[in-house]
This record gives C-alpha cells, sequence and structure tokens, in this order.
C-alpha cells in the first residue's frame, strides 16, 4: 500500500526494486512462456540454495578448525550443535508463516501488510528467544549428563552456554530473511550467508588459537565466533530491508507497527506447524542415528558420512522450496492460481531433477564421495551399499521437499506436519527398526525404513499439491461466472 493506504498497481513494481523475473508470478496478464518461468524460478532459487549450502558449511568450518585442539574439542562442538539444533530449527520455523503472507501481500500490492508481519514477526521473535535459551540449557544439562565423558561434557557446556546468546540474532536473521524473500530480495541473503562465513573463519581463527592480544579460548571461542557471525547476519539483513524500503519509498522503520494479536495468531497458526514439520524431519534422522550407534562402530561411522551426504544434496531441494513458496505466494496474491499452480509444479521438477542426478551420483562413483571422509576398507564397502539405498530416495526427498514449500505458498503448513509425524514416527522408523534389529539387515534396514517414509511423503504430499491447487483453479472459475 502507499502511505494513503491505496493497494499500488503490482506492474510498477520494477521501478520499485523488484526484479523483472520474479515479476513473472505477479502479473495477470499474458501467460508467459514456461521458459521465462523456469528462469523466473531459477533466480529466486539459486541465491537461496546457496544461503542453504552456506549455513551449513558454517558449523562444518568450526568442527574443521577445532580439530587441531583435539578429538575433545570436535566432539563437544559436534555435541553442541547437536543440542542447539533443533531448538534453533523449531525458533526459525515458527517464523516460516513469513513465507505465506508476505508473499501473498506482495502479490497483491499490499505493502504495508508486507511491513505489518514482519514485525509481528519480530515480536513473535522476542517473546520465543528466552523459552528457546532456558530449553537449550535444559537440554545441554540432560545430554552432557552420564554417560558424557567429562572433558567433553564440560566443554560443551561451555559451548551451548555461549552459543544461546546467539538466539535473539539468529531469529532476527530468520525474520528477516523470509521477509526479503518475500519480497523477491534473495541476494542480500546469499551475500548475508556466504560472507558471514568469512567473518566466522577469521573471528574462529582470533578466538579459538588467541590472536591479536586475545586469550586462546578453544572451543569457547569458536561459539563466541558463531555468535557475531549471528550477530553480522542480523544486521546485514536488517540494512538490506531498510535499504530496499526506503528506496521505494516505503519506509520500513518510521511507523513501526505495534503488536497486531490478531496477525500475530495468523504467523503462529502457519508458523507452529510448519516448526513442527521441521522438527519431526530432523529428529527422525536423529532418531536413526540413535539407533546406528547400537550397531557396530563401523556401521555408525558408515551412517554418519551417509547422513552427511544426503543432507548435502538436501539443501537444494530445500532452498528450491523456499522459493517455490515465495512464486505460489506471489502468484495467489496477485489472484493468478493458474500461476501458482505452474510455479508449484516447475519447482518440484526441478527439486525432483536434481536429486535425480545426485541419485546418478552416488550410484555411479560412491567411493570416491566415502573417501572424502576415510579410505576405511569396511566403510567404504559398507558406505557404497547404503548409499545405493539413499540414492533410491532422492528423487522423493525432492518432490517432498518442494512440495512441502509448495503447498505453504497456499498458506496450508499442517498436513505437512502431520505427514511427516505419520510417514516418519509411524511407519518409516519402527518399520526401520524391524528390519535392522528383528531381522538382522542392520544399517540398511534402517535406512530402508526411512527410504519408505520418503516415499509416502512424496506421493501423499505432491498429490495434495495437485488437489490444492486444482482447487485454487475451480474456486476463481466460480467467481469468475
Amino acid at each position: 500500500m502507499s502511505a494513503e493506504g491505496q493497494i499500488e498497481d503490482p506492474e510498477s513494481r520494477t521501478s520499485n526494486g523488484a526484479s523483472p523475473q520474479v515479476e513473472v508470478f505477479e502479473r495477470h496478464v499474458r501467460p508467459p512462456h514456461l521458459g521465462e518461468e523456469f528462469r523466473a524460478l531459477l533466480a529466486l532459487a539459486i541465491p537461496v540454495v546457496l544461503s542453504e549450502l552456506g549455513w551449513m558449511t558454517m558449523t562444518i568450518v568450526d568442527l574443521i578448525m577445532v580439530g587441531r585442539l583435539g578429538p575433545d574439542a570436535i566432539g563437544a562442538v559436534g555435541l553442541g550443535n547437536a543440542i542447539y539444533y533443533a531448538p534453533s530449527l523449531f525458533g526459525i520455523g515458527v517464523l516460516l508463516g513469513l513465507d505465506t503472507l508476505v508473499s501473498q501481500s506482495w502479490g497483491a500490492g499490499r505493502f504495508d501488510d508486507c511491513h505489518r508481519s514482519l514485525a509481528q514477526a519480530i515480536y513473535i521473535a522476542l517473546a520465543f528467544t528466552p523459552v528457546l535459551m532456558i530449553a537449550m540449557l535444559a537440554a545441554e544439562r540432560i545430554f552432557t549428563g552420564r554417560g558424557v565423558d567429562p572433558t567433553v561434557a564440560t566443554l560443551t557446556r561451555s559451548y551451548v552456554s555461549i552459543l544461546n546468546w546467539g538466539t535473539f540474532p539468529l531469529l532476527v536473521y530468520g525474520g528477516f530473511r523470509r521477509y526479503l524473500q518475500g519480497v523477491a530480495r534473495v541476494r542480500p541473503v546469499t551475500f548475508a550467508l556466504v560472507s558471514a562465513n568469512l567473518v566466522n573463519l577469521v573471528f574462529n581463527w582470533i578466538f579459538i588459537y588467541g590472536h591479536f592480544g586475545f586469550p586462546a579460548l578453544g572451543v569457547a571461542g569458536s561459539a563466541l565466533s558463531t555468535v557475531f557471525a549471528r550477530i553480522y547476519m542480523a544486521a546485514v539483513l536488517v540494512y538490506a530491508a531498510w535499504a530496499h524500503e526506503n528506496g521505494r519509498g516505503h519506509p520500513l522503520f518510521a511507523r513501526w507497527p505495534r503488536p497486531d494479536w490478531i496477525r500475530i495468531r495468523a504467523l503462529l497458526q502457519l508458523g507452529l506447524p510448519a516448526a513442527s514439520q521441521v522438527v519431526l524431519e530432523v529428529a527422525a534422522f536423529g532418531a536413526a542415528t540413535v539407533m546406528a550407534s547400537h550397531l557396530t562402530p563401523i556401521a555408525l561411522a558408515t551412517h554418519e558420512i551417509v547422513l552427511s551426504c544426503a543432507a548435502y544434496t538436501y539443501m537444494v531441494p530445500l532452498g528450491i522450496s523456499a522459493a517455490a513458496a515465495v512464486a505460489v505466494g506471489h502468484a495467489i496474491g496477485a489472484g493468478n492460481p493458474a500461476r501458482a499452480r505452474r510455479a508449484g509444479l516447475l519447482a518440484i521438477g526441478l527439486g525432483a531433477g536434481f536429486m535425480a542426478l545426485m541419485a546418478v551420483l552416488f550410484l555411479v562413483v560412491p567411493a570416491p564421495i566415502i573417501h572424502i571422509w576415510t579410505r576405511d576398507r569396511s566403510v567404504v564397502a559398507l558406505g557404497a551399499h547404503i548409499l545405493a539405498i539413499v540414492a533410491g530416495f532422492q528423487i522423493f526427498d525432492g518432490i517432498q521437499t518442494v512440495s512441502t514449500g509448495a503447498l505453504r505458498g497456499l498458506g496450508e503448513t499442517r498436513f505437512p506436519m502431520l505427514m511427516n509425524f505419520a510417514g516418519y514416527w509411524i511407519l518409516g522408523l519402527p518399520f526401520g527398526a524391524l528390519l535392522c534389529f528383528r531381522l538382522h539387515w542392520g544399517l540398511s534396514g534402517l535406512w530402508t525404513g526411512l527410504t519408505v517414509s520418503l516415499i509416502l511423503i512424496a506421493v501423499v504430499l505432491s498429490a495434495r499439491w495437485i488437489a490444492d491447487s486444482g482447487r485454487s483453479l475451480v474456486v476463481q472459475a466460480g467467481h469468475r461466472s
């Protein structure tokens, strides 16, 4: 909206800073060539994919840089990140409702609505931060208790206690990231994460080893570096959002909205199921890791390596999923459900196509991939077998991930949560445990169970997307008649 509260013409946005490619999803006029829509989707997806890869790289850099301190330090940082991961993901996930509200408001030209949604998300972040920080401290005490090496436990508690102070900047980053993606400004998000990796690297070098007069803090220095990197990421995105809106003549902070309980409730209705879905999925693979820990050391090492491979390939459809949510939201906001449907199908096809290539890679060259981590013959032999199973679910993983994003663009987050619960926790994990321990399939059984989960979730979510996006077309046709 303009200052007078009037809805602006979506066709005027190119001069106001929106990408001409992204505008494809907002037009009410002629249907563009399919290639034009595909290029527009790539313009949204590629920067977000790079951001997801940058997010994962930061944790790996921390592990590498504390590696010189010895196995206790590596174990502490790994355990500390595992403790911090699920609560922080839940906090970021709660803000996923911004994908729906901001992208649909932007597509409809209701710019002030975008600002109001962002403000309410920051209020949610303020409220959730102390809850998450307390949860992490409690988890730290629980998971560093009996059975954990005392040195590793002490280092882990120090690491998590410091890392906890980065929770609010992390949520601010998450909120502004979703806002910027919703208004089709994705490049600042990529810049923030790529440059934050450099910030993290430099501060790791300073604080872990002690340079420029600072004491060598070891594991605590790695946590402190991560906190500074998260403050930096939040600051970059706050500035990017302010600069973008100020340039369009819609100052972001000129009239910062007060708490709007109706909008907060709408964000939570979308965000809480989305956050739960993310945690259910992450926890499922965590549960598989716990089960793998009851097998041989070779099996556990193989499981960790294969899980890392699957996590890396997953980052790409995860980025495409975010782009799908934005593209679908823009089209729905612009009153163009036909374009929303095409955007979702294109995104699902893109995600499945990439994962098909990864499946071929896992099947053709498993040994060189595993050699990145180890050359142990037993691990390489078992890993090649498990990677073949992982190859079997790659396409389905891409489909279910992107379908979740496309449905979020429509405003549907509850159904994917329920499907993740049913697919992983009712079917896949029990089935995998049965194959692993009762039928003595070992690690192959666990990953077969996960594969069955992903196939089921992919089939049901893609079918739900086709049905829901088709229903939007029927509703529009009814309104026109």
